[in-house]
């Protein structure tokens, strides 16, 4: 049961009280899995007395377990019922006991008020490509390219072949290079040349991520020069493919090519829809909010550089000292506020639909999230946490809204269901961190 306290512009707070049958039955929910999980020496599985668990798992676990339990289920439940949309929430629990009830106390944000224009009058001309005899050629084209073999040969290079070549110097090292994908000046130094020939490779001035590189020359020399060899287009090849003629390799080629086709056609008519309802969209957008995504994407960045073995400090250092921290940063800003006007016009659209997304719903959709991961249910609501777990159902909600829109439009997308909604998706990064320079600019990769 959910009470509303206060609410002054978008600032609200809420009492819930957990009936304390729902507390017990908590408590034995968890008290289950310890006897499942937990082994007891001297003990079967399951028999061991409480007390003895509590003792292998520590004082204060299960109680912990259980208010992350309740939490879990009853606070997204309680914004749901009060009709709030959440932008963030700190939840302040109270005493947690077996056999009484347990209350806790929300106080958080709400998105401000957005009105939109009148998105039903929307004429998406987003259309889905065509797939002409010509891209069907093409592809297949694509596939005895990818599918080559290569036959060493003694003669002088060629444009389409593929050479072997040995970086003279300290940092040596042995490489191919496709010379019909390869850049320009590496083709041009090579083709003519033979086995052995060493050769001056000039590579002109160039930007590699965020490096300037001056021109500078690299010697290497010829270790072996192969030539590619296209498999005809008959019902040998389509076998090699698992295909078993070539006229079924085209057909079931062919209706990959307009599957693709439809789902972006059906992507391109999301973004342009979305676009149109975000420049129709009225909302005065506080700065808190702005600040609070563009943290929040900053915070994955440096997730993302850790990971890769990269401190933040040492990242933010580097752009400082290339000129670009600047340019970085507002970027960020640019791209949080764009996501922020994004998520408000997707959220009041949802709400002008009347959009309902049943427990039964919600359920299936979290149970298919956390089997695609690996992951228990119970294990899933863990780690996502209360605002994670209300995050996410606000993301179905504002997927199942654009859906019934698009439809209404008479150009809308499938219907996939909630599953396909992700929930991460309004927090993915601002920008992509530069990946470390590779030393390969003469290959043709």
């Amino acid at each position: 049961m959910a009470e509303l306290i206060s609410r002054e512009g978008n600032k609200v707070s809420f009492r819930v009280a957990v009936p304390a049958a729902e507390v017990n039955r908590a408590y034995d929910q968890v008290w289950a899995g310890l006897a499942r999980d937990v082994r007891v020496p001297g003990f079967r599985p399951g028999k061991a007395p409480r007390k003895v668990l509590e003792g292998r798992v520590g004082k204060g676990y299960v109680e912990n377990e259980v208010r992350e339990r309740l939490l879990q289920a009853h606070y997204p439940q309680a914004a749901r019922e009060l009709k709030l949309s959440l932008v963030d929430a700190q939840i302040d629990p109270g005493t947690l006991a077996s056999g009484q009830a347990f209350n806790f106390t929300v106080k958080g944000e709400t998105y401000p008020e957005v009105t939109l224009g009148d998105w039903r009058t929307a004429q998406l001309t987003a259309t889905a490509p065509d797939i002409t005899d010509e891209v069907l050629e093409r592809t297949l084209s694509d596939l005895q390219e990818r599918n080559a073999s290569f036959q060493t040969v003694e003669r002088p290079i060629e444009a389409t072949d593929q050479v072997t070549i040995e970086e003279l110097g300290e940092e040596g090292g042995s490489y191919p290079v496709y010379l019909d994908v390869a850049e320009a000046h590496v083709r041009d130094a090579l083709i003519g040349k033979n086995v052995g020939d060493e050769v001056e490779i000039t590579v002109p001035a160039h930007q590699h991520g965020d490096h300037e590189h001056p021109e500078h020359t690299v010697r290497v020399r010829v270790q072996g020069v192969q030539t590619k060899q296209l498999q005809e287009l008959n019902d040998e090849f389509a076998g090699s493919l698992n295909f078993e003629s070539l006229e079924r390799l085209r057909g079931d080629l062919r209706s990959e090519l307009e599957r693709r086709a439809h789902q972006e056609g059906d992507a391109a008519r999301r973004e342009e829809f979305v676009n149109h309802l975000v420049d129709g969209m009225q909302a005065d957008i506080p700065q808190a909010l702005l600040d609070r995504r563009r943290e929040a994407m900053l915070e994955e960045i440096q997730d993302d550089l850790g990971r890769q073995g990269v401190k933040w400090s040492e990242y933010e250092s580097f752009m400082q000292e290339q000129g670009k921290l600047d340019e970085f940063m507002a970027d960020l800003a640019k791209n949080a506020e764009s996501r922020v006007r994004r998520d408000l016009a997707l959220e009041r659209l949802a709400e002008d639909l009347g959009v309902q997304l049943s427990d039964a719903e919600f359920n299936q959709t979290m149970n298919a999230l956390a089997q695609a991961n690996g992951l228990t249910p119970q294990q899933l609501s863990s780690q996502l946490g209360p605002n994670g777990i209300n995050a996410y159902y606000t993301s179905l909600t504002r997927e199942k809204g654009l859906q019934q829109a698009l439809a209404q439009l008479g150009g809308g997308t499938e219907q996939q269901g909630t599953e396909g909604a992700d929930a991460s998706q309004a927090e993915q990064n601002a920008s992509e961190p530069q990946s470390s320079e590779q030393t390969e600019e003469t290959r043709g990769e």
